[in-house]
């Protein structure tokens, strides 16, 4: 595994101290899933993207791997990615073949790249799971902003979105990693998305990831597809809105995501700048 060449992207974000660092291996296709598994722990990184096959005309199949275990799609190394492709073969779409399905990525000359997400959808989060979650999170009930009922959504993996009544709450954060973690397993959530809303189409959010062996993610391009499609299935706003997303500013890295919502698109649309790691 010597020779195989790492390259380090920071994703949604403009600066390379700003989002969510990524690794990218575009030449994967010899390794085994315990050497792309090694490879993402060395990087130290919440995912590393691996392309193993180039299936031509711009499709390439793509797994991710957390420090801990593979994941089903990550939307910060699909941009970071995208970008490092565009970076060596010019802007366009690319399509990518992730264990979640095809999710296809636009990047322009600026190193702006759009994702679309599979079909994203929303399912109730049971009692005993909010119970627990809260417990392990530390939130009491009347942490949470009622306007914005927790809930599970997809949209290439499942993340829980709950939000904070202030910002003050979601600034607090002091989980319990076992307890999380556990939940997490249990239940095939990849990250919590904790989010705080400043207006109808601008959120604060964080994301814990012990799932992966990461404390925090600071740019979370999956969790920001699937709270699209949680604030378009409950009517939380319009159905071709524009939402504004923060992240990473607790952890001192900001980033900016926008999604997309479209009408009549099942997925949803993540975009955001990419900028190589060269320290």
């Amino acid at each position: 595994m010597t020779d195989v060449e790492i390259l380090r992207y920071a994703a949604f974000s403009e600066h390379e101290s700003g989002g969510n660092p990524a690794g990218v291996v575009l030449a994967a296709a010899g390794l085994s899933g315990a050497e792309m598994l090694g490879i993402a722990a060395d990087v130290g990184y919440s995912e590393t993207a691996f392309l193993t096959e180039d299936r031509g005309n711009g499709v390439y199949r793509v797994r991710y791997f957390s420090p801990l275990a593979e994941v089903p799609f990550c939307g910060h190394a699909t941009i970071g990615t995208a970008v490092a492709l565009a970076d060596r073969h010019g802007p366009g779409t690319y399509v990518f073949v992730t264990d979640a399905g095809e999710v296809p990525v636009a990047v322009d000359e600026h190193r702006r790249a759009t994702l679309t997400s599979v079909g994203a959808r929303v399912a109730e989060l049971p009692e005993d799971d909010l119970r627990a979650l809260l417990a392990a999170l530390r939130w009491a009930p009347e942490d949470l902003d009622t306007a914005l009922p927790p809930r599970v959504a997809y949209a290439g993996a499942y993340h829980p979105v709950v939000a904070a009544a202030t910002r003050e709450r979601l600034a607090e954060l002091d989980y319990d990693v076992p307890a999380l973690k556990a939940l997490m397993t249990g239940r095939g959530w990849t990250t919590v998305q904790l989010v705080w809303r400043e207006s109808e189409t601008r959120f604060d959010v964080r994301n814990p990831f012990p799932v992966g062996g990461v404390y925090e993610d600071p740019a979370t391009g999956a969790a920001a597809a699937a709270l699209g499609g949680y604030l378009r299935d409950l009517w939380l706003v319009p159905g071709d809105a524009v939402v504004e997303v923060s992240q990473g500013a607790d952890m001192g890295r900001p980033g900016h995501l926008t999604v997309t919502l479209t009408p009549g698109e099942a997925g949803v649309r993540v975009s955001g700048t990419a900028v190589p790691i060269t320290g």
